[in-house]
Parts: C-alpha cells; sequence; structure tokens
C-alpha cells in the first residue's frame, strides 16, 4: 500500500471522527482504514458507547481508551446512531464489497443496526464495477459440501472468523450484485457475503489526497 492512499485514509477516517457526537453509540468496523479511524476518534475524547466488529479492533480500541460494550446478550446495545468502517470496493453503482478482513458478517450486522453507516476509503477503493472476489463466510459444518455446490468459491487458508465460520471467496461472474447477493443469500451454509447493497450505506467518504469528497449512498 503506498503512501498516498495511506494518507488518504487517514484524511477520510478523520472527517468521519467529525461526525461523531458526545453520548452516541458508535459501531467500529474492522481493517486497516478503520484503525485510522479509531485513533482520530478516540483523540477527541466525548463520551461514547461503541461496539466492535472484530477483536483486533475492539483490542485497538480499548488500548486507546474507547468504552467497548458488548453486542449480545440481553442487556446488549440493540441500536446504534453510527457505524463507520472501511471497504474493498466502491462501485459507481453503490454497491460495496467489504470482508477482505474477515469479520464481514458482524459487519453487516453492525451496519444494518446503525441509524446511519458511513464507508470510509482512499480513491484508489473506487471502481466502476463490483468484480471478485468477493468474500464469503461459511458455516463450518458442511462448508467443503457447500463450497462445491457454489462451484466458483475458494476456501481461505486463514483462522476461522470471530464466530467460528470459514471463510472463502467468491470468484465468479458479479454481472449482477443485486443477483448474486440473492444466490448467495439463499445457499445453504452460505452465512453472509461481502455485497453490501446501496440501501445500506448511508454515505461514502473518499480521501482524495488532502480533501474529502462525500458520495451520498442509497440510505435515506
Amino acid at each position: 500500500m503506498g503512501s498516498a492512499a495511506e494518507h488518504e485514509k487517514r484524511v477520510a477516517a478523520a472527517a468521519a471522527a467529525e461526525l461523531v457526537e458526545n453520548g452516541m453509540s458508535v459501531g467500529l468496523g474492522t481493517g486497516s482504514t478503520v484503525a485510522h479511524f479509531v485513533v482520530a476518534l478516540a483523540a477527541r475524547r466525548l463520551e461514547l458507547r461503541c461496539v466492535a466488529t472484530s477483536p483486533a479492533t475492539e483490542s485497538a480500541a480499548r488500548a486507546l481508551g474507547l468504552d467497548i460494550l458488548p453486542f449480545e446478550g440481553d442487556h446488549a446495545l440493540a441500536r446504534l446512531d453510527l457505524a463507520v468502517d472501511g471497504a474493498d470496493q466502491v462501485a459507481a453503482n453503490g454497491w460495496v464489497v467489504k470482508g477482505g478482513g474477515g469479520a464481514l458478517t458482524r459487519e453487516k450486522v453492525v451496519a444494518a443496526a446503525a441509524e446511519r453507516f458511513v464507508v470510509i476509503v482512499s480513491a484508489d477503493k473506487l471502481v466502476e464495477r463490483v468484480a471478485p472476489p468477493i468474500p464469503l463466510e461459511l458455516l463450518a459444518f458442511g462448508s467443503s459440501s457447500t463450497l462445491d455446490r457454489l462451484g466458483h468459491a475458494r476456501r481461505h487458508e486463514s483462522p476461522p472468523t470471530p464466530d467460528g465460520g470459514v471463510l472463502a471467496d467468491w470468484l465468479g461472474p458479479v454481472a449482477d450484485p443485486g443477483a448474486l447477493a440473492s444466490t448467495l443469500a439463499s445457499t445453504a451454509g452460505v452465512v453472509d457475503h461481502g455485497l453490501f447493497p446501496p440501501q445500506l450505506v448511508s454515505d461514502v467518504l473518499v480521501g482524495r489526497g488532502d480533501t474529502v469528497e462525500r458520495i451520498p449512498g442509497g440510505r435515506s
């Protein structure tokens, strides 16, 4: 990753941190861009309640003094004011691909639970159309059978997801992201996929040099 892209990640992350207000409940995504967001957010020293999508994000956020709460159990938060996460691809038609860091299912749950979901990326993540690979989380039970039925998928040689799932990639065609999302979601054994529809995204903040471009999402 070049230093220019890393700088753009920091710029986008800093802009997202400015969206957070005192007293908010905030979902923290996973990955290198979110790592910059966590640093910028902690520096504001607000009173916040946060939910982390991965052990790595939770550890980093706690080390910086952010209050991380569980997102499970009877007394867990049910709704979030804002969730911020990075992305692997942001297409011109609004579809977003996420999950390269392995926490895609948790990331989607947190995004859906938030009143506003903001994606932060460097400019190199913008694409004309979604292309493979598309990250998948599979149920460990029967995962070989699931991969066989999918056909165009390959298992990752990586540790299990935070919830014990098997990571894989869809490597087949992505001519229609909506149709593929429906097919993957209806395949027994697929826990979730990394296709995030436009209606889930409130805004995309793109770092371009020293400036930030805001691309409205499809979520009202």
